[in-house]
């Protein structure tokens, strides 16, 4: 069978490429999907152990069986639906998320800011490129947004920009609102939390001598 492989961010440019179109055996797993990639791109093999996997734009363990025409990314370690959710390269407004979120049902509505810091671990930030496999974030952010409705009550927007950023510009917007103000604090927490930790979006983070993704080091 024929199955499309998907890079990101460090992956890709170990492999040389965004994607390509892969032969496997009929009953093959996800894990064999890695295993191949690996085998014709060997820059991949010393990563291949932290890089997530990824089915039909869904985490997928390594025996998930795949089917002819499947999709399956590679998924480096990240740095951190629709409507009211975005991502891509145009710049966030801090007010638009919380207009997506606000309501008479509502009496508190709180919001995080995230910006580009000119310095990370002594060295000088010269520039953030932020990378995102764009249709799977927006499946985490309205996960992570009925998290935040069943736990909290609350609403929640996410907006996150990618491509090239400079020191002091702002890189996502999150707003939370629910009746209760620990409740709205508590969501807003929880959502930059799990968009850290699952959503598919990297950065390389640029200094005058050199490059590094973040959270892979290469």
């Amino acid at each position: 069978m024929r199955v499309t492989i998907r890079y990101f961010a460090a992956a890709r440019e170990r492999a040389g490429t965004s994607s390509e179109t892969l032969e496997l055996h009929d009953a093959a797993t996800a894990a064999e999907a890695l295993a191949a990639a690996c085998a014709r791109h060997p820059a991949l093999q010393p990563v291949a152990q932290r890089l997530r996997l990824a089915v039909d734009q869904e985490f997928a363990a390594p025996e998930r069986r795949l089917r002819d025409g499947s999709e399956v990314a590679l998924i480096p370690p990240v740095s951190g639906g629709a409507v009211p959710h975005r991502i891509g390269p145009a710049a966030v407004a801090p007010e638009a998320p919380l207009r997506e979120v606000a309501g008479a049902d509502c009496g508190a509505v709180v919001s995080f800011v995230g910006t580009v810091r000119a310095t990370n671990h002594g060295k000088r930030v010269v520039r953030l490129e932020y990378e995102a496999y764009p249709e799977m974030a927006l499946r985490i952010f309205e996960q992570i947004a009925a998290q935040a409705r069943e736990k909290w009550a609350a609403r929640i927007a996410i907006h996150h920009r990618t491509g090239a950023l400079e020191p002091g510009e702002i890189s996502v917007v999150i707003a939370a609102a629910a009746p209760h103000r620990a409740d709205a604090f508590e969501a807003c927490r929880h959502a930059i939390e799990a968009l850290k930790k699952d959503a598919p979006i990297w950065k390389r983070e640029l200094y005058p001598d050199g490059s590094s993704w973040v959270g892979l080091g290469s």
